[in-house]
């Protein structure tokens, strides 16, 4: 059984009673209602505090529980902390202009500000085997595995949490810039915080739209 996720509201120090979102335990629920309760936390709603050092190794110790063929573990974490998150916008926003010098001021922005919401910030990157038994497909969909775990082990602690990706995921400057070497890929950045407000439920596909039967 796991912990029920609930919502408090709280004011804020100046007083103006801005809603708070925060997970804590409240009654015992079984797995499938812990699924149900998941959401994805926009990370502009994510703020302080963040997981304690403690917190985080455990998040990180359990989303590495995923299905990886050949345990070749093809995945590691680049933590992005404190003043980081800040020269990452930096470097989001001068390449930016490097890949298009008429983007508007406002893109530009939103690039600088992209890490600047969730006190903590984990890049997860896939560690490719080449040549390996195990494709590079499945090691790719282990990494994508340990991207989803992190977030429901954020949730699982009372964390809001959002995986996104975004150009910067894909740029080679970028990628060189955190260290990435030739046969690894950034899966994307997972953000981490307390969530400001709740997080709303989005429309979910129907089962019957996504399932049927193979017949031989």
């Amino acid at each position: 059984m796991l912990p029920r996720p609930s919502v408090i509201a709280v004011a804020n120090s100046g007083g103006r009673g801005r809603r708070v979102a925060r997970w804590y335990p409240a009654g015992p629920m079984d797995a499938l209602d812990f699924l149900r309760q998941r959401r994805s936390v926009p990370s502009r709603q994510l703020g302080p505090p963040g997981p304690a050092p403690d917190q985080l190794e455990a998040m990180l110790t359990e989303a590495m529980r995923v299905p990886d063929h050949g345990k070749l573990a093809p995945w590691r974490f680049l933590r992005i902390p404190g003043e980081a998150r800040r020269a990452l916008g930096e470097l989001l926003a001068a390449r930016a202009l490097e890949r298009d010098p008429s983007a508007p001021a406002a893109v530009v922005e939103k690039d600088r500000q992209r890490f600047d919401h969730a006190p903590v910030v984990i890049a997860v990157v896939a560690c490719l085997v080449p040549g390996h038994k195990v494709p590079e497909q499945e090691q790719l969909l282990s990494g994508g595995a340990v991207c989803f775990a992190l977030l429901q082990a954020a949730q699982a602690l009372g964390f809001g949490a959002q995986w996104l990706t975004g150009w910067a995921a894909y740029d080679p400057v970028v990628r060189a810039r955190l260290g990435l070497g030739p046969d690894e890929r950034l899966l994307g950045f997972i953000h981490i915080g307390t969530a400001r407000e709740p997080a709303p439920e989005r429309q979910r596909p129907a089962l019957a739209d996504k399932l049927s039967d193979w017949t031989p």
